[in-house]
């Protein structure tokens, strides 16, 4: 694994998704990566990237794996909300459509209200649907691109 804890973002992307495929992830698709500014106080400017991973496991375990992976790269907290972090994993959606968990939930709660995911997700995914809406990947980027006027 590359030595990429305090690289550049797009270094810890790469660093990251070589040390996942090495845990046995198969990434079948993978987004460019974008720069972004922080949501929250943080000052680090981020770069983000979507994938379509294939893997037996299920979305807990997969979690653990991801919160693993996140320690290796220097996380000490989750939960600590827009807490400095320098690789943050997430599952934002899942084959097998809603799962809630006191610890886990997918569709990722955020991930209609976040360009920089549904962008890069759309790119790799568009006619992915989300379970809860229905709508696909490319609708919710669409609307959250062009949001319509509220009726009044």
């Amino acid at each position: 694994m590359r030595n990429t804890r305090d690289g550049l973002p797009r270094q810890v992307i790469a660093g990251a998704v070589e040390m996942l495929e090495d845990l046995g992830l198969l990434f079948v698709s993978l987004s460019p990566t974008i720069d972004s500014a922080p949501l929250g106080p943080s000052r680090r400017r981020f770069a983000n990237a979507v994938a379509v991973v294939e893997t037996v496991r299920g979305p807990e375990q997969l979690m653990a794996i991801f919160r693993e992976t996140e320690r290796t790269f220097g996380r000490r907290k989750r939960g600590l909300r827009w807490g400095a972090r320098v690789l943050d994993l997430d599952i934002v959606l899942w084959s097998g459509g809603a799962w809630f968990s006191p610890s886990l939930t997918i569709p990722h709660p955020q991930f209609r209200l976040r360009d920089f995911v549904l962008g890069t997700a759309a790119a790799i995914a568009p006619r992915w649907r989300d379970p809860i809406s229905g709508l696909t990947l490319q609708q919710l980027n669409a609307r959250l691109q062009h949001p319509r006027p509220r009726d009044a």
